[in-house]
C-alpha cells in the first residue's frame, strides 16, 4: 500500500500534534494567576537556580511548539521541548517516575510522551510540510 508511505505527512502529524497539545499547557500557564510560574521559581530557587529561569518555562511551552506547528527549526524546537520536559521531570515529578495512574498506566505518561516525541522530532526533522524543512 504506497499510498499508505508518507513520512512527510507522519512527520508534520507528529510535529502538529506535539505542538498544539504542548502549548495548550504554556497558554494556561501565560493566562493563568502566575501561580504555577511563581511554584516552579521557587523549586529551582531550592535547587540552587536563578528563580528567573522559570520563564524558560514559556520557551519549552509556547515559542517551540508555535515552531513545530508551522515547522520552523523543528529539530531545535524537538530539542527545547526536550530540554523542557527534562526540568519538569527534575522539578515537579521525581517522585512519580516509577508510579501508576488510578487507571494502572504511568503516571507520567503525559510528560513521558512529550519528552519522547520531542526526541523524535529532533532525529527525524520537520519533513517536506513546513515553513522550513530540515
Amino acid at each position: 500500500m504506497q499510498f499508505l508511505e508518507n513520512d512527510d505527512l507522519g512527520k508534520l502529524i507528529l510535529r502538529l500534534t506535539l505542538g498544539v497539545l504542548l502549548l495548550f499547557h504554556g497558554l494556561s500557564k501565560l493566562l493563568g494567576d502566575g501561580g504555577t510560574l511563581s511554584w516552579i521559581a521557587q523549586q529551582l530557587e531550592g535547587m540552587g537556580i536563578p528563580g528567573v529561569v522559570a520563564y524558560g518555562v514559556y520557551i519549552g511551552e509556547i515559542i517551540a511548539p508555535i515552531m513545530l506547528i508551522l515547522g520552523y527549526q523543528s529539530r531545535v524546537a524537538g530539542l527545547i521541548v526536550v530540554g523542557n520536559m527534562l526540568f519538569a521531570f527534575a522539578i515537579a515529578h521525581m517522585s512519580q517516575l516509577i508510579s501508576l495512574s488510578s487507571s494502572g498506566g504511568w503516571a507520567l505518561e503525559l510528560q513521558g510522551f512529550y519528552l519522547a516525541t520531542g526526541l523524535a522530532v529532533v532525529f527525524l526533522g520537520s519533513g517536506r510540510f513546513a515553513v522550513q524543512e530540515d
